[in-house]
């Protein structure tokens, strides 16, 4: 079993952009909203013209998660089952017509598109992983960001967790709740937060239907009151429990800037 300190975390979705829309959300849950943006102001025009909208999502949900320091500091995890998918469908549609490909929507492809522009726009030039494992890529990150901590045990590690609808090509063949959303934990072995227990073992329980995906699952018990969340697809069980000498977890709402 691992244990981390939850410093700080930020969450978006069409219409949910602060902490008071998720309380009253994990109070009273819907479904999430399939088609919006964020407008990330606080990028420079140069930027965010060459933003995919999950790319905006991704950036607007990192950097309301920490300050400008965490932000220039932190080693990242950017994970996303689909990444920009929907980008390189569309390229494809294109060549079959024989048109034109954009060089700009082509940069989009890349997995690891959003690490990218994140280090642009936070000046942060430590080590980043992206990464996609189909239905527990939320999970696979979470992974990814405790052996980051192990390798460099006084930094923070911001995860970023989000995805955005499959295009109607793939959609048929993923059974998953669809919504467009992000979620970002700014990650830490000390200091200020809630204190999170977290272990994995083999399962051959069939997995659990879901209404919603298992970052938004991980958001709901996060700002409840139940002590346990598990999760998992079936091959593997994920689960985190609160420690209770952990302190209130701290969200990081502020206006998002570059400064």
């Amino acid at each position: 079993m691992n244990t981390t300190v939850l410093r700080s975390w930020a969450a978006w979705s069409p219409g949910r952009e602060d902490e008071r829309a998720w309380r009253a959300w994990a109070a009273r849950p819907v479904a999430l909203e399939r088609e919006g943006q964020p407008e990330v102001a606080f990028l420079p025009a140069l930027l965010r013209r060459r933003c995919s909208t999950l790319t905006r999502i991704m950036l607007a949900t990192g950097f309301g998660c920490c300050d400008a320091a965490d932000r220039a500091n932190a080693r990242t995890v950017f994970a996303s089952r689909h990444g920009n998918i929907n980008e390189s469908i569309s390229l494809f549609e294109r060549l079959s017509r024989g048109q034109p490909l954009s060089p700009a929507r082509f940069s989009h492809t890349v997995h690891n598109a959003q690490a990218g522009l994140f280090s642009i726009a936070a000046e942060n030039r430590l080590p980043s992983s992206s990464l996609a494992a189909q239905d527990d890529t939320f999970a696979c990150g979470f992974v990814e960001a405790l052996t980051h901590l192990q390798r460099e045990p006084e930094r923070a590690v911001l995860l970023v967790m989000a995805d955005i609808p499959l295009d109607p090509t793939f959609s048929p063949l993923v059974d998953e709740p669809v919504a467009a959303y992000g979620l970002g934990l700014l990650l830490a072995n000390d200091g200020d937060g809630q204190k999170i227990a977290f272990s994995s073992a083999a399962s051959d329980a069939p997995p659990a239907p879901r209404a919603w995906p298992e970052a938004m699952e991980f958001l709901r018990w996060l700002i409840g009151a139940e002590p346990d969340l598990e999760l998992g697809s079936g091959r593997v069980r994920w689960s985190w429990s609160r420690v209770a000498d952990g302190s209130a977890q701290r969200t990081g709402f502020a206006a998002p800037s570059t400064a």
